[in-house]
């Protein structure tokens, strides 16, 4: 166990709503968005972009972007993420797309795989780890069905021994995932699709973890040491001897701590150096999007206890299998489980916070907006939490 590191006095006091304006501004989600940087730049400012299978209005990596660009095209999304050799797969906050340039900043998670020998209990022979490098090497990058198979069985979990092997191999980083084909990772050979520049890089197990702890706190503006552990799943005992040198700077937030007590933190300077100010985005935001995946910050920032249902017996769903948190004037004011019907959008389920009233009419828009996003010519609302909004909210669609 890694002896506490003393931690430096607070440089300055937050109140609880500068920092939800500092942690949405970090986030991409106030002020003017850098179209020019487009999809590429808000991976690269986010650090990690989470992927899920789930697909209801969109893959949540599509929905990050536009959460943040409003209605860019989702061809342009896709090539953003993958083949450019701009971006690679890997564990992250969960399986996430990660910026090319933070290969070397993993190298530390890679040894750690390497250390323990075995991934989640799979074992496979030197012979199928050695056959699988060496298929990869003579034809170039595949999927796991063109090595030979991904599944033993029809069951999801039992993999064959050349899935357990290439993705081995992904963890200890000898392959590298660039892109998804149907949604089937592409191996490569890491000599084959990491930049030269990149791949020599040697870091230290600290250097790695320094610079990881730097991009999650610029990322989130202000940050609890917990927040800063889980953007990238850090450990306390990687994160605790860097953490005070790693250019963030502590801070107290008033009403952070237990009964509405001051918590100490963590920020980035430059998220100190000016006010957040600027335009509040209106819409929906995927349950893993890097804003709210993060339960206890959400309900600490927002004041809103999400959860994601989608593995929750339908009878025991609350807000529905894939409910989206509404986002306007920088705050969480609802929920719309969503579901499309050829060219209908359908809202399930949606329910506003407070009563609602005053956020019918940023829920329309979301609404209106994310339709013609995904090319929906209409939307029609299925299960309101309060009746009384539907004259108002339908009249609000129909004038789109």
């Amino acid at each position: 166990m890694t002896a506490a590191v003393p931690r430096p006095a607070p440089v300055t006091t937050l109140g609880a709503d500068e920092a939800r304006r500092i942690a949405l501004r970090a986030q991409g989600l106030l002020g003017a968005p850098d179209r020019r940087a487009g999809v590429r730049g808000v991976l690269r400012h986010l650090g990690a972009v989470q992927l899920d299978t789930i697909s209801v209005l969109a893959r949540s990596h599509e929905l990050i972007p536009y959460a943040r660009l409003g209605a860019v095209g989702r061809p342009a999304v896709e090539a953003a993420y993958w083949g450019g050799g701009t971006s690679f797969e890997y564990w992250s906050h969960a399986a996430c797309v990660l910026p090319v340039e933070e290969w070397p900043l993993f190298a530390f998670r890679r040894r750690r795989y390497r250390d323990r020998g075995h991934l989640w209990g799979y074992q496979v022979t030197p012979e199928t780890y050695r056959g699988v490098l060496d298929k990869l090497r003579a034809e170039g990058p595949l999927t796991s069905t063109e090595l030979g198979g991904a599944k033993k069985t029809a069951e999801w979990w039992d993999w064959s021994d050349t899935k357990i092997a290439v993705e081995r191999a992904l963890a200890f980083g000898d392959v590298v995932c660039t892109e998804r084909r149907s949604w089937k990772r592409v191996y490569a050979l890491a000599e084959q699709a990491v930049p030269d520049a990149l791949l020599g890089q040697q870091r230290s197990d600290e250097e790695c973890v320094r610079t990881l702890a730097a991009q999650a706190g610029a990322a989130l503006g202000v940050a609890t040491r917990t927040d800063l552990l889980d953007y990238h799943r850090l450990r306390a005992e990687e994160l605790d001897p860097v953490l005070a040198d790693c250019g963030l700077v502590p801070v107290e937030v008033a009403g952070w701590g237990q009964d509405g007590a001051p918590a100490a933190a963590w920020a980035d300077p430059a998220a100190l150096a000016a006010p957040p100010r600027g335009r509040h985005r209106t819409t929906l935001l995927s349950p893993f999007d890097s804003l709210v995946w993060d339960r206890a910050r959400t309900e600490r920032i927002f004041g809103m206890t999400h959860r994601l249902e989608a593995y929750t017996p339908k009878h025991k769903r609350v807000h529905g299998y894939f409910a989206m948190p509404l986002l306007t004037g920088g705050r969480l004011v609802g929920r719309v489980d969503p579901a499309r019907e050829g060219r209908t959008l359908v809202a399930r389920q949606v329910s506003l916070e407070g009563g609602g009233t005053r956020h019918v009419e940023a829920l329309a828009t979301a609404l209106r907006e994310a339709a013609d996003w995904v090319g929906c010519d209409e939307v029609r609302v299925g299960t309101l939490h309060d009746e009384r909004l539907r004259p108002t909210l339908e009249k609000l669609l129909a004038d789109r």
